[in-house]
């Protein structure tokens, strides 16, 4: 594409969307969802129904200025082992309502940097869950590790604990790049980490990579995909930051001047994306990509590749239960996040028998259809407007609405069917949107006054 149509794009595609790892987003939850509402759908779960567990640990050894997660630097030992307690707590909660023994296929501890938690808390925390639940022999066992932070003997643990996937944060490899982002690290380091695992026993491998980073260019994203390709993950997400210095006030160290432009984004993303297909990775959905042997690749094959708040995932429960200071649970029901700050989480739990819920949203049948037609083309780039209960609903008003879609080459309408071209892949957010009838009903209540955006940007 010409320099001329890039700009184009921006102006027609660009602005804010959530990435739609749920529906409704994060952006709909209130206090109107609390513990009472929580409880109730917990003790609804069919006996037999399958779950996943999440297990969010907030701490960091170092807080690098571009991340907007929910985490702190969190020196003293004894209170990192506490924490691990209070997740032990909250899970003994959550099984009195759903009841013991029920199958796990998924487990992921994320933050945060997870291997904060000490090894001990980590043991006793795995033995709850081997108490609790009952982890298939297939089941997938994931964490987060920070390279420049891994504790002695970690990854030594996590071989003996039955973890089977870590995902490692890279973002960039360009020191002037980690300079404005404050964080130093090494592709030695990268690779010693990744090497270490793999000789404990933890064969799966994932890294995330980010563009529009300060000072990033087209050849410095390019260099660094290629470096990382050469150590073989067997997946990457590749991500486009997002700058909300108004949210995370970390973010204002970042000069924005040194931020690229919107056209020079789609640049990066592009780049990048040349470099790992040239690697023989094969692009999943939006922004993942992985190795033609890895199940990510077998279960977009398959249809049944799915989309939840860890991003695309091989996990087809419907449930999922978070523990820990701003976890997301996912429920028939709706969604319940968890107190934010980690001292009002831990009051929480210490002042009364409830769950440490803060707010969430119901989901109603509406929600549920749309969620999965938002799913599905986030996953399969692609939706029947005719199969299932969407045969029933009327979509004549988000059919007109693909139409500028249609007239750039990115989407395909053949009758009922929705199809994005692979020249859309970078704009599925903003074909999602046209189903998303909450995001438009919160831009309509959105005061006049200089409204913050709530989401990221779109490109």
């Amino acid at each position: 594409m010409s320099a001329v149509s890039l700009s184009d794009l921006v102006l027609r595609y660009g602005g804010n969307l959530p990435r739609y790892t749920s529906y409704p987003t994060a952006a709909s939850f209130t206090d109107a969802v609390g513990p009472a509402q929580a409880e109730q759908w917990l003790r609804a779960l069919p006996a037999d129904a399958p779950v996943s567990l999440y297990f969010h640990v907030p701490f960091c050894d170092e807080l690098c200025r571009f991340c907007g997660c929910n985490t702190s630097v969190m020196r003293h030992e004894d209170g990192r082992s506490a924490y691990g307690d209070l997740l032990r707590e909250e899970l003994r909660r959550v099984v009195a309502l759903v009841g013991p023994q029920r199958s796990v296929r998924h487990l992921q501890f994320g933050g945060g940097t997870p291997s904060t938690l000490p090894a001990a808390a980590l043991r006793q925390v795995m033995r709850s869950v081997r108490k609790f639940f009952r982890i298939e022999a297939d089941a997938e066992l994931a964490m987060e590790l920070d390279p420049r932070h891994v504790p002695e003997g970690y990854p030594a643990l996590l071989g003996e604990l039955g973890f089977t996937r870590i995902s490692l944060g890279v973002q960039d490899l360009e020191e002037k790049v980690q300079e404005a982002c404050g964080r130093h690290q090494s592709f030695a380091q990268t690779e010693a980490c990744i090497n270490a695992v793999r000789a404990a026993g933890v064969s799966g491998v994932n890294v995330d990579l980010i563009y529009g980073l300060p000072y990033q260019t087209e050849e410095s994203v390019a260099a660094t995909a290629r470096k990382i390709a050469s150590l073989r993950p067997s997946r990457l997400a590749v991500f486009g930051y997002a700058h909300v210095p108004w949210k995370q006030k970390r973010q204002r160290l970042i000069p924005e001047e040194s931020l690229p432009q919107p056209v020079e984004r789609l640049r990066q993303r592009a780049r990048i994306e040349e470099v790992l297909c040239a690697e023989g990775y094969l692009p999943i959905g939006l922004d993942h990509y992985a190795l033609p042997d890895d199940t990510l690749v077998r279960a977009m094959q398959a249809g049944t590749l799915r989309r939840n708040f860890q991003g695309y995932t091989t996990d087809s429960s419907t449930v999922l239960l978070g523990m820990g200071a701003s976890a997301i649970s996912m429920l028939p029901g709706g969604y319940t996040q968890n107190i934010t700050a980690v001292a009002p989480y831990a009051r929480a739990l210490a002042d009364a028998p409830c769950l440490p819920v803060a707010r969430g949203v119901a989901r109603t049948a509406e929600d549920t259809l749309r969620g999965r037609l938002i799913e599905e083309l986030m996953c399969t780039m692609q939706v029947d407007l005719q199969a299932g209960a969407a045969a029933e609903h009327d979509f004549a008003a988000e059919y007109a609405a693909l139409q500028p879609f249609v007239e750039d080459g990115f989407v395909l309408l053949d009758g009922s069917c929705i199809r994005v071209m692979e020249a859309g892949r970078p704009f599925l957010r903003n074909v999602a949107a046209v189903f998303d009838t909450h995001r438009q009903a919160l831009s309509s209540t959105t005061p006049d006054a200089a409204p913050q955006p709530r989401f990221a940007t779109a490109l």
